[in-house]
C-alpha cells in the first residue's frame, strides 16, 4: 500500500465532498484523485522511476500535494524548495539530491531554470503521455526530502519515509482531535513539514476538507476564518502577532474555531491568552522535520489550564528527557536534551552517515532541543542546545551567517545570536570584532549577505564589539554575549 491510497478510498466513499479548496476554486475528493492519476502518468512519461527525487518551487498549491501522492504511487520522492532562498542556496540543494525534474510555477520559472536542472514550468495542467505507470510505491519508500541545516551550515535533507508521514497523521490526527467533518484553514508555507504535515496531509488523510492559502496574510486569514468557517487552523507565533495587531482582530468572528494550533518554538503566553480571550484554545505541538514533526502534542481539552506547555508525547512516538549522553532519564523538572523515537522519526539524513551517527543514538533522535517534564508529564520547552533561531517560523543557522562573515577582510571575528524581536518573535544579531584599521559600517555587513543569503536570514541587528567573549579553550560564550547586549 502506498500513501495516495487513502485519497483513493475517500474519493471511493465520498467523491463529491470537497477536499481542497483554492482561491475560489474545490476540489473534490474525486477530481483530486484524477488530478492524482494524471500527475502519475505524466511522470511516467518522463521516466520519473522509483526511487528517484522531483523538487517543486512554488508558492502553496494544491498540485504540490497532487505531485506529492503521485510520486508516491511511483515509490519516488518529493522536494520542496523554499522559495525565499536564493539561487545559490537552491544550486546546493540541487547538487547535493540531484532531482531528475523539477517542477517551478509561472513566478519561479526564471529563478528555476538557473539552477542546472531540468524544469518543467508548470502551467496547472498534467500533460500525459502514453507510458504506463509502474506502481511500484510502497509504505517503506522514501517519500519527502526535507531539507534542513545542521549547526555546521551544511543544508541537509531529512529523509521521511511514507510510513513517517502516515504515522505522523495518525498523531495530527489525534492532537487535532481531527475527523471527517473537520476543515482546516492552511496558511503556512507547505515547503516546511510544519505547513504540510501539521495539519494540511493529516486532513486528507482524514478525509477531511482544506482550505489552502496560497500564501499567508493576516487580513486574508481573518477573512476565511469569517467567510469559510474552518474548524481548525495553525499560526506559527509570528503570525499569530500578525492576526492578533491586525485592525480586523477586535471584531473578527472567531466562532468556526474549536481550536488553532501553534509551534516551532517556544510561544509567547501573550499571544495565547489573546486567543483564549477570544474564546479559542491554543493547543500546541513540539517536534522537528526529522519528526515530521509531532512529537508532542497540547489537547484543546488541556490549552486553557496548561499555557505554555508542549503537552505530553503524540500518541504513536516516545518522548523523553534526557540528563547526560547515555540517555538517562532526567529527573521530573529537570532540564535536559529531548529524545524521541517512534514510526514518524525519519529514516535518516540523505546520504550523510556522519550526521546520521550523530543524530542517532540506540534508535532514538537526539533533537539538541532543552525541555523539562513536570510531575504529571507535560513537557515545556526550556531553549535549543543548537544555536538556530527561529525567526516568523523559518530557521536560521548562526554558522551559515558566521562563515559568509569570515570571508569579509574587515571582519576579525564574528558571532551570531539570536534576540528577540516583536514581530518575528526571534532575529539575528550579528556581534562582529573589526579588524585593526578597518572602516567596516552596517552597512558594509549587510553588502555583503546580499544576494547571497535569503532576506530573513540578514542580522536585523549588528554590534561592533572590541572582543567576543571566550572560554578557556577559546569558544565563544554566546551566553555570555546575550547578556552583554541584554545590558546594552
Amino acid at each position: 500500500m502506498n500513501l495516495a491510497r487513502i485519497v483513493e478510498r475517500w474519493a471511493e466513499h465520498c467523491p463529491s465532498k470537497t477536499a481542497i479548496h483554492f482561491r475560489g476554486v474545490d476540489y473534490s475528493y474525486a477530481r483530486l484523485w484524477e488530478r492524482i492519476e494524471e500527475a502519475t502518468r505524466e511522470l511516467a512519461s518522463r521516466d520519473v522511476s522509483h526511487g528517484e527525487r522531483v523538487a517543486f518551487l512554488g508558492w502553496n498549491n494544491p498540485e504540490m500535494l497532487v505531485l506529492l501522492f503521485a510520486l508516491a504511487r511511483l515509490g519516488a520522492m518529493l522536494v520542496p524548495l523554499n522559495w525565499r532562498l536564493t539561487a545559490a542556496e537552491h544550486r546546493t540543494i540541487v547538487a547535493d539530491c540531484a532531482p531528475k525534474l523539477l517542477y517551478a510555477e509561472p513566478d519561479f520559472a526564471a529563478h528555476a531554470q538557473a539552477l542546472g536542472v531540468q524544469v518543467v514550468v508548470f502551467d496547472g495542467k498534467w500533460r500525459e503521455g502514453d507510458a504506463q505507470p509502474r506502481l511500484a510505491g510502497r509504505d517503506g519508500d522514501d517519500a519527502l526530502l526535507v531539507y534542513t541545516s545542521g549547526t555546521t551550515g551544511r543544508p541537509k535533507a531529512a529523509v521521511l519515509q511514507q510510513s513517517a508521514l502516515l504515522w505522523n497523521g495518525f498523531n495530527s490526527i489525534h492532537a487535532h482531535d481531527l475527523c471527517q467533518t473537520d476543515h482546516v484553514l492552511s496558511p503556512l508555507p507547505m515547503f516546511h513539514v510544519g505547513g504540510l504535515n501539521n495539519q494540511t496531509l493529516p486532513a486528507l488523510l482524514a478525509g477531511a476538507s482544506v482550505t489552502l492559502e496560497q500564501r499567508f496574510e493576516p487580513g486574508q486569514w481573518l477573512a476565511d476564518v469569517a467567510a469559510r468557517r474552518p474548524t481548525i487552523s495553525l499560526l506559527v507565533p509570528a503570525a499569530m502577532q500578525a492576526v492578533i495587531t491586525h485592525p480586523a482582530w477586535r471584531d473578527a468572528d472567531l466562532t468556526s474555531l474549536k481550536m488553532i494550533n501553534s509551534g516551532s518554538m517556544v510561544v509567547p503566553e501573550s499571544m495565547i491568552r489573546a486567543f483564549h480571550a477570544r474564546g479559542v484554545p491554543v493547543g500546541q505541538i513540539y517536534g522537528c522535520t526529522e519528526t515530521a514533526p509531532i512529537a508532542t502534542v497540547l489537547l484543546k481539552d488541556d490549552a486553557f489550564a496548561m499555557v505554555g506547555s508542549a503537552g505530553k508525547p503524540a500518541l504513536h512516538c516516545e518522548v523523553k528527557v534526557v540528563a547526560d549522553e547515555s540517555g538517562q532519564d532526567a529527573a521530573p523538572g529537570a532540564v535536559g536534551e529531548v529524545w524521541v523515537r517512534g514510526p514518524n522519526v525519519m529514516r535518516g539524513y540523505w546520504n550523510n552517515p556522519q550526521a546520521d551517527a550523530a543524530a542517532f543514538r540506540d534508535g532514538w533522535f537526539r533533537t539538541g532541543d532543552l525541555a523539562r517534564r513536570d510531575h504529571n508529564g507535560f513537557f515545556w520547552i526550556a531553549g535549543r542546545s543548537k544555536d538556530v533561531i527561529i525567526s516568523g517560523g523559518e530557521n536560521i543557522y548562526p554558522a551559515e551567517l558566521e562563515n559568509l562573515l569570515a570571508e569579509c577582510p574587515g571582519i576579525a571575528e564574528s558571532a551570531v545570536i539570536g534576540i528577540e524581536d516583536a514581530k518575528w518573535g526571534e532575529a539575528a544579531c550579528a556581534c562582529i570584532v573589526r579588524r585593526p584599521g578597518a572602516q567596516l559600517a552596517e552597512s558594509d555587513v549587510l553588502a555583503l549577505l546580499k544576494d547571497r543569503l535569503a532576506r530573513y536570514k540578514h542580522p536585523r541587528r549588528i554590534v561592533f564589539l572590541d572582543a567576543l567573549p571566550k572560554n578557556a579553550l577559546g569558544k565563544v560564550q554566546k551566553h555570555e554575549l546575550k547578556r552583554l547586549l541584554d545590558r546594552s
